[in-house]
């Protein structure tokens, strides 16, 4: 099912969302005093359009048989779909406050069975394209028509079992998996290029028979565009690869990759709110 196009009332309306995405993943993670900043901070406009706009689910039944799956591969940037969910009306927002604490449904890493609406559990990384293909392959054999949506972080890709999923996805003509890659460009070592390269990424997924495009990771109509043009293509599976800035839209965080595994303290994060703020964010309560 083709996903319906963007007008700009919608997409200011998205746009605005993302903003406030973005101020509650600094609340969670300064009321946590642990988690990461970077990523879900770069991956809130994608998260947005996912539950906003492309999605087929129901937060009020989470598990209903013929909804669209999300596979969060690079788990520790849960906390961005956590707020996400909860702007959503998957749990409460009140409950993002909860984020890393025991006993908390809001793991540190997502844990599939203590959230409705997660659909695995994660941790280490380079799993979740081989736990998106079995549901692929699942939803063939069920004859359903859902869509699987994995999304993978580009530090994942230096792991040998995702090219071994690759060659699967493309072996069995996966048209119901698209792949979305946080092309941010950092891992919590530094610098992806400097750890181990991976370019030239597009070429890569190319050679292995899938249907790839790039796109801005900050530009939600044009996100949306390239979900349509790849749920169009048939027997291939398909990858977009998102172009993010980590840390996107707090200045001191942006593209610092010291920031992938660390949260704000108080003083940061009234720094991090207010720039934010700037992007037209809302300035709710518990904000202030």
């Amino acid at each position: 099912m083709i996903i319906e196009e963007i007008h700009d009332e919608k997409l200011k309306d998205l746009e605005l969302k993302a903003t406030q995405a973005r101020e509650l993943v600094i609340s969670a993670l300064l009321e946590a005093g642990s988690g990461h900043s970077a990523g879900p901070l770069g991956m809130a406009d994608i998260f947005i359009a996912f539950y906003f706009h492309i999605l087929n689910h129901d937060p009020k039944h989470p598990e209903w048989a013929d909804r669209d799956r999300l596979v969060l591969s690079n788990g520790h940037i849960c906390p961005i779909r956590y707020v996400v969910m909860a702007m959503a009306g998957y749990f409460p927002v009140a409950e993002l406050k909860t984020l890393r604490k025991i006993n908390s449904r809001l793991q540190g890493h997502p844990h599939r069975t203590s959230l409705p609406g997660m659909e695995t559990t994660s941790g280490p990384l380079g799993e979740g394209i081989s736990q998106s293909i079995g549901m692929a392959l699942a939803a063939r054999l069920d004859k359903k028509n859902y869509h699987i949506y994995c999304i993978t972080s580009d530090g994942e890709h230096q792991e040998g079992n995702t090219w071994e999923a690759l060659m699967t996805a493309a072996k069995y003509n996966l048209d119901n998996l698209t792949v979305v890659i946080d092309r941010n460009n950092i891992q919590i070592d530094g610098f992806t290029e400097n750890v181990m390269p991976l370019e030239y990424l597009r070429a890569k997924y190319e050679s292995f028979n899938w249907f790839v495009q790039e796109v801005d990771g900050h530009n939600i109509r044009a996100f949306v565009d390239a979900i349509n043009q790849a749920k169009a293509v048939h027997q291939k599976p398909s990858a977009i690869i998102a172009h993010t800035i980590p840390g996107f839209g707090v200045d001191f965080m942006e593209n610092k990759f010291e920031w992938h595994g660390k949260p704000p303290n108080a003083e940061k994060a009234v720094k991090a709110l207010k720039e934010l703020r700037t992007l037209e964010g809302k300035i709710t309560s518990e904000h202030e």
